[in-house]
């Protein structure tokens, strides 16, 4: 059964920044190839991130700025961006001085990861278009949802469609396999501010009231390969 298609594909360098679009990416069993490989981190070891918790320091203003790999094959660091789009020179200076934090660094996954829960997020456009109805007036893409991949439905699926896909095995073009496992609890990180999207309170008030907090599909890679944007998406073990 066909699912859809890829629409677009994002990577976000280091956590909690913006990310990365894609027309193609590797995968494999840790996911995306570089997404999240790096974090901002502090002296407790806690990660920057939207909300405060055991393993992550919540450091408002990391969704400004952005991250990338120089090279496609994402060797070395990322670079780091500023909210203008300009690269930094250094990227742990910079965050220093930005979040007004000497306690911070940037630093490569080691044996804690950076992930908060499984490697790979995926979103439909039937759901992104509900919450853009939903949210008229707020200015809605999937960047708020930090998706892997955005998939792109037939005309008439429904929303939260990605609650039927909970627990099948999809194909995404020739090799790459996902299987998903269950869906995101989302928290403030949705209403935050980034380029082009203003703060609003109202996108996690309306996840929370349409769908319990949760929203998209989160797998594990069980066939790794590359996917490109136009790969189509099949459901291969339901």
């Amino acid at each position: 059964m066909r699912l859809g298609t890829v629409e677009r594909i994002w990577r976000y360098p280091i956590k909690s920044t913006g990310g990365e679009r894609l027309e193609s990416a590797d995968l494999d069993e840790r996911g995306l190839l570089g997404d999240r490989l790096y974090a901002v981190r502090d002296a407790e070891g806690r990660f920057g991130s939207g909300k405060n918790t055991r393993r992550f320091r919540r450091m408002p203003g990391l969704l400004r700025l952005r991250s990338r790999y120089p090279q496609a094959d994402c060797l070395g660091e990322p670079e780091l961006l500023d909210p203008e789009g300009v690269p930094v020179a250094d990227a742990t200076a910079y965050l220093r001085s930005y979040l007004r934090r000497r306690d911070v660094e940037v630093a490569r996954e080691g044996s804690v990861s950076h992930f908060d829960q499984l490697p790979l997020s995926v979103l439909s456009t039937a759901t992104l278009d509900w919450m853009r109805t939903a949210l008229a007036g707020t200015v809605v893409d999937e960047r708020r949802f930090r998706p892997n991949l955005l998939i792109r439905t037939p005309p008439g699926t429904p929303a939260f469609v990605e609650d039927r896909w909970l627990g099948s095995t999809v194909r995404i073009g020739g090799t790459v396999c996902v299987t998903f496992v269950r869906s995101s609890e989302r928290c403030v990180m949705v209403n935050e501010s980034q380029q082009g999207l203003p703060h609003s309170p109202l996108v996690l008030k309306t996840i929370a009231q349409a769908h319990d907090m949760r929203l998209d599909a989160l797998g594990t890679v069980a066939a790794p390969g590359t996917v490109g944007v136009g790969d189509p998406v099949a459901v291969i073990r339901p």
